[in-house]
Order: structure tokens, then sequence, then C-alpha cells
């Protein structure tokens, strides 16, 4: 009975020793691990710090911050060239969407949005938000200041306005 004891004191410390070691491995790892995950629900701030586009919503206008991705490069290029319109709709009482006339590269995420997002779609769709949704999208941008933003917005359809940011 004693070997037997002796034997599973030792398996237990073996055991825990490995299972110690194992945990610190992963501790190094863990904030790399963290980091990524916050990539995919928050803006990168890096690169874009000046890619800034304006947008107005129904003759109320904001400024926004792109993000620093191929979506957002071929969106900014869009804006460069003229003005971009888009006709939108709400849906689900917390976006607007509607068609940008284009496709522009998706790289599409798992993503929580808050209110002043601005996301891309299927490809061509663009979607601003005033509330909150989970979903799978490839980010385009946020709004710096959301004053007047949800206002802005109102009931029902708007006009959406992308253009370059005064010099």
């Amino acid at each position: 009975m004693k070997k037997f004891i002796t034997m599973t004191l030792i398996l237990a410390c073996t055991l825990a020793a490995v299972l110690s070691g194992c945990a610190g491995g992963s501790q190094t790892e863990t904030p790399e691990s963290e980091s990524a995950g916050n990539d995919a629900e928050g803006f990168e701030e890096e690169e874009n710090m000046g890619r800034k586009i304006i947008v107005e919503v129904n003759g109320s206008r904001f400024t926004a911050t792109l993000e620093n991705n191929k979506a957002a490069d071929a969106l900014e290029e869009m804006v460069q060239e003229e003005p971009v319109t888009v006709q939108m709709s709400d849906y689900a009482g917390f976006e607007k969407a509607g068609s940008l006339g284009a496709s522009l590269p998706a790289s599409n995420r798992q993503t929580t949005t808050h209110a002043g997002d601005i996301v891309l779609y299927q490809g061509n769709q663009i979607v601003i938000f005033y509330g909150s949704n989970s979903w799978s999208y490839t980010r385009l941008g946020k709004i710096d200041d959301l004053t007047g933003w949800e206002e802005a917005l109102g009931n029902g359809d708007v006009t959406l306005t992308l253009s370059p940011e005064e010099s």
C-alpha cells in the first residue's frame, strides 16, 4: 500500500510540474492571442491616423477614420475620384445599409459593431451603425465624433455621401 501511495504522489507531482510548464508557455502566448482577438473586434489605429473621409448623412457632416485594409483603401480611392452617394434603408433598428454600386475587396471577420462603425457587407453593401450588431463584416472606418449621429440618421431611409477630407 505504501508503494501505491508513493507512486501516486510521484505521478501527481510529475503531472503538476508538466501542467504548470504548459500553463507557463500558454501565458507567454496570451498577449499575442488577445491582441489578435482585439484586432478583430476593434479598429487598427497604428497606420490609419491620417486617413480620413467626410461622411454626410442627410446634410449633417461627420469625419471618419478609415481602417487599414484593402477594402478601406479601395473606398478611399473611389472617394478621391468623386464623392460616393448611397441611398440607404433602415434595417432592424440599428443600422442603415445600401449598395455601393461596386465591389470592394472583402476580408470578413466575425465582428461586434457599435454606433459609428462603417462596414462592408457582401462585398458591395456599405452599412453604417447607430446601434450594435454581431455579424461577419469587413471594417471600413469609424465616425470620429458621434455628437448628432443618431439624430442625423433619423428614422427611415437616408442619403449618405462620402467625400475626401478637405486639406
